[in-house]
Order: C-alpha cells, then structure tokens, then sequence
C-alpha cells in the first residue's frame, strides 16, 4: 500500500487511501457493478486498469488570502475550507513542485483576504494556469503575471478565460497529432489512463470505417481512430474543435477528419444522422448523454465505444441502449480519479 498523505483524513480529495490495495481495487469495481445492477443490467466488468500516484496531470485548486498567509489546495471534506497542500500523493511531480512559487505569486496579487480558483494542466511543453478571481484585467495585474510566468516557467496564463501571458504552447499528443491546448482545455486526467482508453476505443472500432467522435473535446480519440477510419468530431467548444481541427491539418497520415460545433444535449445526432455510420465514440462529461442515447437507440448503428467519468449516468444510459437492441459486451473501469470516490470507464455496445 502506498504511503498515507499527511492531509488524508482532512483533504476532501482522497478517501480511500487507507484501503489495501486488493480491497482498494475491489470497493472501485463495486462500484461500476452497483451503478449496473441499479439500473437492471448484468454485465462483464473486468479488472480495474490503475494509474500510480504522482501521475494527475490536471486538476482545479482554490486559493485564499489570509492574514498575508495563502492557503492553496482543495477544499476539506464536506467543507467550503482549504486545505493548505504540503504535498499531494496524486499530481505530477512538475505541479506539486510548483505550488510554493504559485503562493508567493498569490500573496502579492491578491487583495486581502482576496481568491482565487486555478485550474493547473501539467502538458509535455510546459504549464497552463487558468485564473478564475476577482482582479481585472489591467496593466499592472498583467505585468506581474508576466513576471511570475518567467520565474515560475509556465508557459501559459489565462484570467477569465483569455490568454493574457503567453510563452509557450501547452500541447499533447493523441496518436500522431501533436495539439495546441486552448486554455482550460478538457483533458484526461493521467497519461495512462488516457493509453488505456484510447486502446480501448480503437479496438471496439477496429472494424469500422466511417466513425463519429461525439464530445470529441480536443481529439483525444478522433486522431487514434483517424488512423484506419474517416472520422466525424462533434463538439460544442469552438476553442477546442479549433484546436482539433488545425492539428488534422499539419497532420499527415490520417483518414479525412471532419468537424461540426454541436450542442449534442440539445441537438443529440438523430438516427437518420448515425445511420450514415458504422462505428460511434461517444465521451460526454458527468452528466452523460441521455438524449444522444436515445437516438442512439433508435438507429441502425452496428458498435459503440462509450468512455464515461460517472457510472450511475453511464448505467443510465447503457439501460436505454440495451432496451434500443444493443448487448453491453464487456466494462473496462480505469481508475484516473485515485482514492477519491470516482471511478471512469469504458463500454463496448454491439448491436444484437
């Protein structure tokens, strides 16, 4: 078992670090089988896939100013209160390395008993900082950042979602494509388990020739899959499908890619759409996709590879799936979210 964070207990983040690790592991496919079983549904769930400590490459922290001292960390347990991070078990080394330098840089911007929420991205080319407070942005404000981005190597600022400091480009790289994050971009929490995911996904859809990548996101499974199918990405954020869609272009060796900005809660692809199909990814935050599933339901389409960070939603959805003439073939759980009380997955549906 790996050793007991200091703050565990008190931090709001891990709470099952003082788990052995087969009970660990068996209390987090519990899970997925729990969240099925709700739902009606008996299903192959394998072995937990687990990425190790230190390997969180993402994660939003909040900040406050008090009596000149800044707490920065996650909040407590059942709590608005911060717990001040002396270490983290679960960040990369390059983000917990970075968190005394980011104090320093708070105590002297913030106002007393100012705040602040940083959401912290760790990419191969350097750090993204996204800054939710209260300060505008105005010339001194950005001056100082400018100088704590050189002294703290962050290659990226945002405040309130624009760009204001700027030295590198956060990127990362999805089989061949090599992408420029916009700022707060959505990322997969760990390196690994987005590897477990993206193999997952190209096998379910090994098969197939003409794929959709709903919730697409940056291109976290469309450049895997574009290497043997014409795939069409879906996605709301503009930043984002941008993103993907300059990296398809200085890509080479790809199948076409195409791109569509979609708000797919409202406007879901109708069955008539995804019969044009013959292979779906389908990605979509906590709250799932039950709209898209219903017209999932109804089609014609053949496989479905399903990646989802919520069980109970993703039971939801397998449910009107199952009840539309899909078999849920096998559960992967991949466990990005360690010690914590969330479990990912992914699902592959074949039409029965």
């Amino acid at each position: 078992m790996t050793a007991i964070c200091r703050h565990f207990g008190t931090c709001g983040g891990c709470v099952h670090q003082d788990l052995s690790d087969t009970d660990y592991r068996a209390l987090k496919r519990a899970q997925v089988i729990a969240a099925l079983a709700r739902h009606g549904i008996e299903a192959p769930v394998e072995a937990i896939v687990e990425v190790p400590p230190g390997s969180r490459r993402r994660a939003t922290m909040k900040a406050k100013l008090e009596n000149g001292h800044v707490a920065l960390g996650f909040h407590a347990a059942h709590t608005h209160d911060i717990v001040d991070l002396e270490e983290c078990l679960v960040l990369t080394p390059a983000l917990t390395a970075l968190l005394p330098g980011l104090r320093d840089m708070l105590a002297e911007l913030l106002a007393p008993e100012g705040d602040a929420e940083l959401r912290l991205t760790a990419s191969k080319t350097g750090i993204d900082l996204g800054l939710r407070w209260r300060l505008p942005n105005d010339t001194p404000t950005l001056a100082a950042l400018a100088r704590w981005a050189a002294k703290l190597k962050i290659a990226r600022i945002s405040a309130h979602g624009e760009t204001v400091v700027s030295l590198g480009s956060p990127s990362v790289r999805f089989g061949k494509a090599q992408v420029n994050l916009p700022p707060e971009a959505f990322l997969q929490p760990t390196q690994e388990g987005q590897a477990a995911l993206q193999a997952f996904v190209r096998k379910v859809l090994s098969r197939a020739k003409k794929i959709a990548d709903l919730f697409c996101g940056c291109g976290t499974f469309t450049f895997p899959l574009a290497e043997t199918a014409r795939v069409h990405a879906v996605e709301l954020e503009l930043a984002m499908l941008g993103a993907l869609a300059t990296a398809a272009k200085a890509t080479p060796g790809l199948k076409p890619i195409t791109t569509e900005k979609r708000n797919l809660f409202k406007r879901p692809l109708t069955d008539f759409e995804l019969n044009t199909y013959d292979g779906v990814c389908l990605d979509p935050p906590r709250a799932g996709a039950q709209e898209q599933a219903r017209t999932l339901a109804k089609s014609k389409l053949a496989r479905i590879a399903y990646v989802s960070c919520d069980a109970e939603t993703f039971a939801r959805d397998a449910r009107i799936l199952i009840d539309g003439g899909f078999a849920l073939k096998r559960v992967l759980p991949v466990d990005q979210f360690l010690w914590s009380s969330h479990i990912e997955l992914a699902a592959e549906f074949v039409r029965a």
